[in-house]
């Protein structure tokens, strides 16, 4: 499986490198006011999606810290889980679950 998901890898990289070396040519983008800027085309493509990927991350922060202050909110204070020291591990584990995926 790992041989499987490394081969995909590559594969994806020499494609994204063919991609490359197939856009050199250059491009401009024209801005407001008569101003323009001349790049290959494959770095403004690259800059396009680093702008797209970074406008995403902004936006899902407000979402991120709401969840992160409700999880705050809705944890045990440490001092409730010390009052108890007879509670047994299987009691622990089932009041706080695997946290698989993160």
């Amino acid at each position: 499986m790992r041989t499987l998901v490394w081969v995909l890898r590559a594969l994806i990289f020499f494609v994204l490198f063919a991609f490359a070396l197939n856009n050199q040519h250059p491009a401009t983008v024209h801005w407001f006011f008569g101003a323009q800027w001349t790049a290959p085309m494959v770095i403004l493509v690259l800059a396009a999606f680093a702008l797209g990927c970074a406008a995403g991350v902004l936006v899902m922060v407000p979402g991120w810290w709401r969840h992160r202050r409700e999880v705050q909110r809705l944890r045990p204070p440490a001092s409730a889980t010390l009052r108890e020291p007879h509670a047994s591990a299987a009691t622990v584990a089932a009041a706080h679950p695997p946290r698989d995926g993160l």
